[in-house]
């Protein structure tokens, strides 16, 4: 069952785009789960005569009072989206039947800018004049719009027949700029915003100096650009009183970062409603914020735990970045002294075999080990006794790029560049990588370690993404070649209703019936309910899907999936 539609809703919803982003997560669910969203619209359907009928009644006697503010106003309603009503029956765990709010009740004046807040808030006093609010249901976004541009005032209110409604009280510029977004919002931007910037511009523009960075992998791009996208948000203060919007979760450093990058460069601790507290303190709706600092302090690497806004990561790795470098500009001066005293050559072989030998990446990496100290002296003076093999296979400790491995692999008689596991092990040494345990079967590629040769990973392995994000270059294409007199090791794990026996005839179909060798096997058992991890040799994905099959017949068996195993 689906969890969250894909990027573009909450992208629309960022820009404010609300009819869009709710299209896009219905049209989400109606192609993810076709069942479960045709059954919720013919619900909202059956209940549509029944529904319009409630909510004649209901606004009757607001109609009567908005009539004597003699002030322009049009009353919506409409049932809720089809993805929010779903979230909220998953959410809550609770039938459609049970969902109480599925529909709002919207209230939108004509008013002058400047009298918005105070008609708005008119409005909900005689709408609270009729109905009992629910205290813990009030929104006020005008007073503190989100971060989207959207203002509105929003209660939850029990009608007279015990029915909790929701009766949302905005103006025709707020409900434009709901259904619009940004475009709304600049039209109207000059008589709303002078001389400040709204939540979504700060947004945009945050999002801008995201795409001209050009020191961030694409990993750190996505998950930056993904936490500024998703997270939502809480209001806290300054000590003067201004308001800061912060994404959830985020912490006194957070808050810090968000002042100046120096100030949270410099946070010693903070005090929150005038109580002293740690940089790792979360910080929570409300919350009043003063940063204290020192000369002396500086970030560290732990600082990354501590904060959640892309913004404070941001200009941690920068400070790091920058200390980093200034210690690899001494380690470079450091090391090419040393290098002078053992007569090495400063020549790029021999960088690239100190790089293999001392097991790092890059030089700018091996020239910050000897600023830090890491490779001393005798350490280099271990280096200049080595002397690397010359062979491709026997190579453990020397620089080997995919071009290498490619020429290497085209002179077979195909003069293909991709490897064949099980025929090409006289060429190049390789090895299955133990994060994910490949079976053949599996889609795979080959990935050329700095000193470990070979490594062949399933590409649903979970790190495909940094491998291919920061060393592309050392990728290449591999497919398997049939051997079905090789076992190779995978996992399973088993869920399901303990009984007397279980094992028993989870270890028969195992090694009786289908002939499998088990590596090791583990079961526990908790409130009759047992998990069982098994490691095995299979020949290929149909053998280990065979296996699954016949094990999920087994009486009291639940499950039974394939897992990695990371740790052998």
């Amino acid at each position: 069952m689906p969890t969250k539609p894909f990027t573009y809703a909450p992208l629309a919803h960022r820009l404010g785009l609300n009819a869009i982003k709710t299209e896009l997560e219905d049209l989400y669910l109606r192609f993810t789960d076709r069942l479960v969203y045709d059954e919720i619209v013919t619900k909202i359907d059956e209940s549509k005569a029944s529904r319009n009928k409630f909510i004649k009644q209901f606004v009757q006697p607001i109609k009567e009072e908005l009539d004597k503010l003699k002030v322009p106003y049009e009353i919506k309603s409409r049932p809720k989206s089809v993805f929010s009503i779903f979230n909220k029956m998953r959410r809550q765990n609770i039938p459609f039947e049970e969902v109480y709010d599925l529909f709002a009740i919207r209230i939108i004046l004509d008013t002058p800018i400047e009298q918005e807040k105070s008609y708005c808030w008119q409005v909900y006093s005689i709408v609270t004049d009729y109905y009992t609010p629910n205290p813990d249901r009030l929104r006020d976004w005008i007073s503190t719009p989100k971060a989207n541009g959207y203002e509105s005032l929003h209660t939850t209110v029990m009608a007279k027949n015990g029915q909790w409604v929701e009766v949302q009280v905005r103006t025709l510029r707020m409900d434009e700029i709901a259904e619009k977004g940004y475009a709304a919002h600049w039209k109207y931007k000059d008589q709303s915003t002078v001389g400040s910037e709204s939540n979504l511009e700060k947004w945009l523009i945050r999002v801008r100096e995201l795409l001209e960075r050009q020191d961030l992998t694409a990993l750190e791009f996505v998950d930056d650009f993904r936490g500024n996208l998703f997270n939502e948000e809480i209001f806290v203060f300054t000590p003067r009183g201004e308001l800061k919007t912060l994404p959830k979760g985020a912490t006194a450093l957070d808050f810090a970062f968000e002042i100046h990058t120096d100030i949270g460069a410099k946070c010693i601790g903070a005090k929150v409603n005038q109580k002293l507290v740690s940089i790792n303190h979360v910080l929570k709706n409300g919350d009043q914020i003063e940063i204290l600092t020192s000369a002396k302090q500086k970030p560290t690497e732990d600082w990354l735990r501590f904060v959640v806004s892309p913004k404070a990561k941001s200009k941690i790795k920068d400070v790091l970045k920058e200390d980093k470098k200034n210690v690899a500009e001494t380690g470079k001066e450091t090391l090419l002294r040393k290098m002078n005293q053992l007569k090495l050559d400063p020549t790029p072989s021999t960088y690239e075999q100190m790089q293999a030998y001392f097991k790092v990446n890059s030089k700018f990496d091996l020239h910050y080990n000897v600023g830090k100290g890491i490779i001393t002296l005798n350490e280099l003076k271990a280096f200049k006794e080595y002397k690397p093999s010359s062979p491709l296979k026997n190579r453990p400790h020397t620089s080997v790029d995919a071009r290498q491995v490619e020429q290497e692999l085209t002179k077979r008689d195909d003069g293909s560049d991709t490897l064949l596991i099980g025929d090409d092990m006289d060429l190049v040494e390789y090895k299955l990588a133990k994060c994910c345990t490949p079976i053949p079967g599996d889609e795979v590629f080959g990935f050329v370690t700095v000193n470990e040769g070979i490594k062949i990973h399933r590409t649903n392995c979970p790190n495909p993404p940094e491998l291919f994000a920061n060393h592309g270059h050392r990728v290449i294409k591999a497919k398997w070649t049939s051997q079905h007199e090789v076992s190779f090791l995978t996992g399973l794990k088993i869920v399901g209703t303990d009984r007397v026996g279980l094992i028993n005839d989870v270890s028969k179909i195992i090694s009786e019936e289908l002939k499998v060798n088990m590596s090791s096997i583990a079961f526990n058992t908790d409130l009759g309910i047992f998990r069982g991890e098994i490691m095995l040799y299979v020949n290929d994905t149909r053998h280990l899907e065979m296996l699954i099959g016949k094990l999920e017949q087994v009486e009291g068996v639940v499950s039974v999936a394939r897992f990695d195993s990371r740790n052998n």
